[in-house]
C-alpha cells in the first residue's frame, strides 16, 4: 500500500510564510509528477503547483512568485514554500503523486489527507 502524509499547515498571518512537506511510503517503484492542490469552502479543488520527475515545474497564475514547489527524490517527498501569503490562499492543501508501485504495473494516482492553511488577514 502507498500512503502520502502531509505536514506544515497551521494558522499565519497575512505576509507570512508556511512550508508544507508531503512523504509517500510504502511499496513504490517509481515516482511520476509530485502535486500540491487546494480546496477553499465551497469551491472546487485547484492545482496550485506541479513538479515533475525531472523537476519541471508550473504554478497556478494565483501563486506564481510566491509559492516553490520543489521534490527530494530520494526521500520520495515534495514541499511547497509559501511566501506572501494571502488570505485567498485559505484552503486544504492536498498532496498528489502519480505512482508507479511495481515495474510492470500501472501508474496510480496518490491523495494525501489534506491539511489545512489558515491565513488571517
Amino acid at each position: 500500500q502507498v500512503q502520502l502524509v502531509e505536514s506544515g499547515g497551521g494558522l499565519v498571518q497575512a505576509g507570512g510564510s508556511l512550508r508544507l512537506s508531503c512523504a509517500a511510503s510504502g511499496r513504490i517503484f517509481s515516482i511520476n509528477h509530485m502535486a500540491w492542490y487546494r480546496q477553499a469552502p465551497g469551491k472546487q479543488r485547484e492545482l496550485v503547483a506541479r513538479i515533475t520527475q525531472t523537476t519541471g515545474t508550473n504554478y497556478a497564475d494565483s501563486v506564481k512568485g510566491r509559492f516553490t514547489i520543489s521534490r527530494d527524490n530520494a526521500k520520495n517527498a515534495v514541499y511547497l514554500q509559501m511566501n506572501s501569503l494571502k488570505p485567498e490562499d485559505t484552503a486544504v492543501y492536498y498532496c498528489n503523486a502519480d505512482i508507479q508501485t511495481t515495474a510492470w504495473g500501472n501508474r496510480v494516482m496518490y491523495w494525501g489527507q489534506g491539511t489545512q492553511v489558515t491565513v488571517s488577514s
